[in-house]
């Protein structure tokens, strides 16, 4: 192999992003998100408010929620790195079902506030478990790991545990663990949000 050839392809190597991989078997990560399209992503309203910048979903504006709609899941974990701005409310939404529209409380929501007027902080399963302090900052990515376990949610934010819920037994609802999709929340024209590095693994 000449010289020439080989700085080539190590430039390329360097220089080309790698690309994400899936891996649909139970228990391996597959990637949601190819830093590139909304392939399998689709707005239920206001689809201007979604764009991709710089390998990022980016929300900005009035109320929308991007659905993953190729699967509905049960037993997973979940990761996404994530970016709000000061005064900027979001959320990471699983077992919902699909609403065309509007403000829904079916399934959970892991909260995405750092500093917004809702006291309820990043972490938090809204209106089920209530976190007050915030263990991030805004304008900085950070990493949610959501794990979901028949009955079980454990979120960590940064590598560090901050719920571990388990549902009581005939709970009435509406906020009640069984299957549904995946949705990322756009919350009000005042927030700002940001999902990269968005993957999922299936658990039995």
């Amino acid at each position: 192999m000449s010289r020439t050839y080989l700085v080539s392809v190590l430039v390329l190597m360097i220089v080309l992003p790698c690309e994400a991989v899936a891996d649909t078997d139970d228990g391996q990560w597959q990637s949601l998100f190819d830093h590139k399209t909304f392939d399998g992503w689709q707005p239920n309203e206001r689809p201007e408010n979604w764009t991709i910048e710089d390998g990022a979903i980016v929300g900005r504006g009035e109320r929308s929620h991007l659905y993953y709609q190729r699967e509905q899941f049960k037993n997973f974990e979940f990761q996404a790195e994530v970016m709000i701005n000061e005064g900027g409310n979001s959320g990471i939404y699983l077992h919902i079902d699909h609403h065309p529209e509007g403000w829904f409380f079916d399934g959970h929501e892991v909260q995405i506030n750092n500093s917004h007027a809702d006291p309820v902080r990043t972490g938090s399963l809204w209106g089920v478990v209530k976190l007050y302090d915030t263990p991030v900052k805004d304008n900085e990515w950070f990493t949610v790991h959501v794990m979901v376990k028949d009955q079980n949610i454990v979120v960590k934010v940064n590598g560090k545990i901050v719920v571990d819920y388990t549902e009581p037994e005939g709970v009435p609802g509406p906020r009640r663990l069984n299957k549904g999709y995946i949705a990322l929340q756009q919350h009000d024209p005042g927030s700002s949000v940001r999902f990269r590095n968005i993957k999922i693994k299936k658990l039995p």
